[in-house]
């Protein structure tokens, strides 16, 4: 497995497991009530910045790891990653037409945030998951 292979795992995993805390907090929060209550915002914040962190220390954990691992990125590696990128980034134009078309109609900052917190999750998902499945397949020929 590349090094640029473990860091697209790292990042699923991280991603899924951020959001995964986010909606438990969110719907602790809410305690049967409606979820435009909740204050939303520091979970959000910490769990996005969280995600960040949890990223960066588990590859560096990895690195010092396997300190031996080649590091080094062909064109295969950045074909990978493009492609993966591409995939993923439908997801954010998704996100950010939503919040536009969610903002002009007057839906609450609430549903907002949360549609484009779900198309950045989704979009690392998507990325994440493109960049596996090739590293274990093959780059498709157009």
């Amino acid at each position: 497995m590349t090094h640029v292979e473990k860091r697209a795992w790292i990042r699923l995993v991280v991603a899924v497991l951020g959001y995964t805390a986010y909606v438990v907090a969110v719907l602790r929060g809410a305690d049967g009530g409606p979820l435009p209550d909740v204050p939303y915002t520091a979970a959000l914040l910490w769990t996005v910045g969280g995600a960040i962190v949890v990223s960066i220390v588990a590859e560096i954990g990895m690195a010092i790891a396997i300190p031996r691992a080649s590091r080094v990125v062909d064109v295969r590696d950045r074909e990978i990653e493009r492609l993966g990128e591409y995939t993923g980034q439908a997801f954010v134009v998704i996100g950010a037409l939503a919040a536009m078309l969610m903002s002009v109609a007057g839906w609450d900052h609430f549903w907002i945030a949360n549609a484009v917190y779900l198309c950045f999750v989704l979009s690392a998902v998507l990325g994440g998951i493109t960049k596996i499945v090739v590293y274990r397949r093959s780059l498709p020929e157009w």
